[in-house]
């Protein structure tokens, strides 16, 4: 298969032809969590309130199957690039299995780790047996979760983004459908609570990766995948964690980003934390969607780094950001027109939706700026520079903590809030100096 499309299409169609199939499917992702959410909540706030503390820990197993999905990615694309399709199988053969053996690692750590997680948080019995019991059936996932991923980028490197956005709009329907049947029941099928919601969501991720394994068989791919002996040796191994540990590390930041705030308002009101939560379930709408053009662009970006095309990553720099931008100027002036009704969605407290409205409002003030970081990170990655992308990362993650801790002393929750706007303009300033850095050299 003749890649060199990739390098030789006018930028802007070939952007957009790589990115409106993810840009699609994380829509109907995105989608998908607000929908599985909305059932959740009709069971009480104590079962939103669980799963909102449980998202950190889910959030990181999603990180360590994506993020080393991403080394694969570069590093396949980058080898492509370069004309060396053996290389380009040994990082294929040797993802698959190491994201398996992640997941596996992953199971038990979650399973093992979860009752006293949730005990930092809260005191509330009910809400610490809903976790528990969502936990555990969502971990025994894991593996699946990150060798689906796995295949997702494996496609992804090779420009088949149409398979990608097939195989998760699969296991975003099969999700969908069967939330309110697992989740209140229906017919001969008892209602499960929070224990339908967590196998809704297993199920569907095995079904996106059953998508992935049938095309994988029926239509030959650029780069294959045998185990061997040596499958995790040499170079290519090296390839991988240079990216995929920093990748992990930038989506899993969020984790820790999470958990620090709701340490921080869980002692002004357990309200707070409910809105927090609420507010990453609502953004993954506006971000996944921006996402979408970041998986799109990180193959091309791979493939013209390696073949020596440096223009041709600039101008898909270039036409990223002013595409991401626009998504996000959308989100926020969602946010600022119907916050309420957004809240609403997921609770019928006056007070979660007042304050939840005031939140979206100071919160999506930071959304457009963000869009600069975000696609200069994703192109960071691909062209396998993972600690550029690492420090973006850090900035916007881990550098909000002490600033919303500050601010939060002052004004309280509203500190919290304006945190992520202040941090994301440090974000972007940064970002942009890393890339000229970056192209200098």
């Amino acid at each position: 298969m003749d890649q060199n499309y990739m390098k030789e299409r006018a930028v802007l169609p070939l952007v957009a032809a790589m990115s409106f199939p993810m840009v699609l499917s994380m829509l109907v992702n995105a989608l998908y969590n607000i929908v599985d959410s909305y059932f959740v909540a009709k069971i009480s706030e104590n079962a939103m309130t669980a799963l909102s503390l449980v998202y950190p820990l889910q959030n990181l197993t999603v990180a360590v199957g994506v993020g080393f999905g991403i080394g694969i990615n570069a590093a396949a694309a980058f080898y492509l690039g370069a004309g060396d399709s053996r290389k380009a199988d040994s990082v294929v053969s040797q993802g698959i299995v190491l994201n398996g053996i992640h997941g596996l690692i992953l199971t038990v750590g979650g399973i093992t780790v979860m009752p006293g997680f949730l005990r930092l948080f809260t005191e509330d019995l009910q809400v610490i047996e809903d976790g528990i019991a969502y936990s555990r059936i969502v971990f025994l996932f894991s593996a699946v979760l990150t060798v689906g991923v796995t295949f997702e980028k494996i496609f992804q490197s090779v420009g088949r983004m149409r398979v990608s956005m097939v195989c998760m709009l699969l296991g975003c329907i099969v999700n969908i459908l069967l939330d309110p049947v697992l989740i209140f029941g229906a017919g001969p099928i008892p209602g499960m609570g929070v224990r339908g919601a967590a196998i809704a969501t297993g199920i569907g991720q095995a079904a996106s990766l059953a998508g992935y394994i049938v095309i994988y068989l029926a239509r030959p791919l650029p780069v294959k995948f045998s185990l061997r002996k040596d499958v995790i040796r040499g170079n290519a191994f090296k390839r991988i964690y240079r990216v995929g540990i920093p990748a992990a590390l930038n989506i899993g930041l969020p984790s820790l980003l999470i958990t620090s705030l709701n340490g921080m308002l869980a002692e002004l009101s357990q309200v707070y934390v409910l809105i927090l939560g609420i507010y990453y379930k609502l953004q993954t709408f506006i971000y996944l969607t921006a996402n979408g053009i970041v998986q799109g662009i990180r193959p091309l970006v791979g493939f013209n780094y390696g073949a020596g095309r440096r223009d041709r990553v600039k101008s898909i720099l270039q036409v990223s950001l002013v595409l991401g931008m626009g998504i996000m100027a959308l989100g926020t002036g969602l946010c600022m027109i119907a916050p309420e009704r957004l809240m609403g969605m997921f609770s019928e407290s006056s007070l979660t939706i007042t304050e939840g409205a005031k939140a979206l409002r100071i919160i999506s003030c930071g959304f457009v700026v963000s869009a600069v970081s975000v696609m200069i990170s994703g192109t960071f990655e691909g062209m396998g520079k993972g600690l550029p992308s690492l420090v973006i990362s850090l900035i916007r993650y881990i550098l909000i903590i002490p600033i919303a801790f500050v601010l939060c002393g002052f004004f309280g929750a509203a500190g919290v809030w304006s945190g992520f706007v202040v941090t994301e303009v440090i974000g972007a300033v940064v970002s942009v100096i890393m890339l000229r850095y970056v192209q200098r050299s």
